[in-house]
């Protein structure tokens, strides 16, 4: 949250890798490998995504047809062919391509994954890289992609050569699956390693679930209470094996009290109070607060230095806040607001509060500074607000379901301790903004491709590890650049479609990067609010009160949705947040008073 009245965020993009297959057959040593390089029998061996790529009679290096391929919105046109190679063996692989941006590569190498590209192709222009397998390699797969919203690209004779190796087969159906013991939302699931598989899909019921490489695995997001049937499937670059015989785990029953969402309303408004500093918004005091405001968030405990851990909150001194209540009648007002039912939590971060908790001891620190503040002044539990490089991933973590970036192992930690410490009743909330959640569909950290900022997306493993414990996850729509949603078009905030399409991708899911086995699990609707900001002068992005009333019309009843078609209807969808309660009070109390008139139902 910005404490200035506006802010901004520059979103760097950069290209993205992702890898894929089919299977081959053996070849004699320094053949050809790749099957239809020319595209003379049309896509066969070839796998091109979300049906990007077609063959064409012209342009055509050679021959009498070439590929054709087309980015579009969220896909950048990837095709791909996996290939029987040999061990330790030297292989040249080569094409000729006509386009921008596009990329000739082989992945799965076993040493070192290649890649060649062109920014500027007007004609044919001729690719080619070599490789060596490693001891214990014997697939690899080529690929050959655009970028996200180029034009179509062209590729031709694309050839591997090197020594053949055997033919791949499907691995067979795991055995010896068994479910550990099931929490109220989550069951731990093993099997046995099946013969030549590379990864494994673990199936609840007949969706897909998740895709791990070991033999271990958690499903999370489950109902208490309820009974849940598992299978798992064997995978490699041949395909998919049958699935296992299945096992059923039925979850424990769900903490009782208090209910789902820590009390709050069915549809709750979430506001910053500026409690520690001044800015052109004006001081309001915790007791004039109206009553609309069911989450009232302290901003902000800062840290005493980026990676101390330290966290310090303190009223605004009266020289900066003329009319700031003593810190007696502050707590006393708290506990007003509570016992009228309403939340009270200390917000960390904003603009200027940068934490890292890059070691155990920062991490512990945290944890006893911020209790210290809970419980001075009797506080209902925690909002995050980390902006800036407060979380931004190492190179090469591009897992999000197993981080290994020490900011966010630690914070991941911490918060995980706080809840266990405060109990079933802690409020936790997130305010992260769009680039460090949504981007994520798009660019996701540093990753294997390089130079993309190591912050897009950066949210992602947090929240997924902690998606059991959240209450409320409010991503700020606004000071944002344009984001690319689900229907493959990019939306641009202070409009509906905005809200509509960022909203509609945490509560569908979403593939991370591209890639289709990452998939970015949906959160539940009553975890998620829509933040804005409360006034022009709170923020880039302030939206006008209709094209709010048409956002949650659209998202929970599917109804005056414009050009943006959602994924599902949500009447359990929380609310809203804004920064801030002092900006809406600025504006006349505008914000408040428009989420009081919505008809929710």
């Amino acid at each position: 949250m910005d404490r200035t009245p506006l802010g901004s965020l520059v979103v760097a993009l950069a290209a993205v890798l992702v890898l894929g297959g089919l299977t081959t057959t053996a070849r004699v040593a320094g053949a050809e490998l790749a099957r239809n390089g020319g595209f003379e029998a049309g896509l066969d061996g070839w796998s091109c995504t979300a049906g990007s790529g077609a063959v064409v009679p012209a342009p055509v290096h050679g021959g009498a047809k070439a590929l054709q391929a087309t980015p579009a919105g969220g896909d950048n046109a990837r095709c791909t062919q996996t290939v029987t190679v040999r061990p330790d063996s030297a292989y040249t692989l080569s094409g000729w391509v006509r386009g921008s941006y596009v990329h000739l590569g082989a992945s799965g190498t076993g040493t070192t994954d290649v890649s060649t590209w062109t920014q500027s192709a007007p004609d044919w222009q001729r690719l080619t890289t070599t490789f060596r397998t490693g001891p214990a390699t014997r697939t690899v797969t080529v690929h050959v992609h655009g970028w996200y919203g180029t034009g179509a690209y062209h590729a031709d004779d694309l050839s591997l050569t090197g020594p053949g190796g055997d033919p791949v087969q499907v691995p067979a159906a795991p055995t010896g699956l068994t479910a550990g013991t099931a929490g109220s939302t989550t069951v731990p699931l093993s099997w046995t390693p099946a013969a030549g598989a590379t990864s494994y899909h673990v199936y609840r019921g007949t969706a897909r679930a998740l895709t791990v490489t070991g033999t271990t695995a958690t499903v999370t997001g489950l109902v208490p209470a309820t009974a849940h049937t598992f299978q798992v499937t064997a995978v490699n670059e041949a395909g998919e094996s049958p699935k296992s015989a299945a096992v059923t785990a039925t979850t424990a029953p769900g903490p009782a009290d208090p209910p789902p969402g820590q009390g709050l309303p069915a549809h709750a408004l979430v506001g910053y109070l500026h409690a520690s500093f001044a800015n052109g918004s004006g001081y309001t005091r915790m007791a004039d607060v109206p009553d609309t405001w069911d989450v009232i968030n302290l901003a902000f405990g800062e840290p005493t230095s980026v990676t101390s851990g330290d966290i310090r909150f303190s009223l605004c001194p009266a020289t900066e806040c003329p009319g700031v209540e003593s810190a007696a009648d502050f707590k006393a007002a708290i506990k007003a607001k509570q016992a009228a039912g309403k939340k009270v939590l200390i917000s960390i971060g904003g603009q200027n509060g940068q934490v890292q908790l890059a070691t155990p001891a920062a991490r512990d620190t945290f944890v006893a500074s911020v209790s210290r503040i809970i419980d001075e002044y009797g506080l209902d539990g925690l909002d995050i607000d980390f902006e800036g490089h407060s979380l931004s991933l190492a190179a090469g973590d591009t897992d999000f379901r197993n981080p290994t970036t020490p900011v966010i192992v630690h914070l991941v930690s911490a918060l995980k301790t706080l809840k266990a410490k405060y109990g079933p009743g802690f409020v936790l909330t997130m305010a992260p903004e769009t680039f460090f959640v949504q981007l994520g569909h798009q660019y996701y950290g540093s990753g294997p491709w390089g130079g993309q900022d190591p912050r897009a997306g950066a949210y992602l493993p947090v929240i997924h590890a902690l998606r059991d414990d959240l209450t409320l996850l409010h991503v700020q729509d606004y000071n944002s650049g344009p984001i690319m949603g689900l229907d493959g078009r990019y939306h641009s905030m202070g409009t509906a479609d905005f809200h509509i399409a960022m909203t509609d991708m945490l509560l569908t899911g979403f593939p991370v990067a591209g890639d289709a086995s990452r998939f970015f699990p949906a959160l539940r609707p009553e975890q998620v609010a829509i933040g804005l900001p409360a006034s022009p002068h709170a923020g880039n992005g302030h939206t006008a009160p209709a094209e709010v009333h048409q956002a949650l019309d659209c998202l929970t009843r599917r109804v005056n949705c414009g050009s943006y078609r959602t994924h599902g209807t949500w009447p359990a969808l929380r609310g809203l947040m804004t920064w801030s309660v002092n900006w809406d009070r600025f504006g006349g109390w505008e914000f408040s008073k428009n989420f009081d008139a919505y008809r929710w139902s």
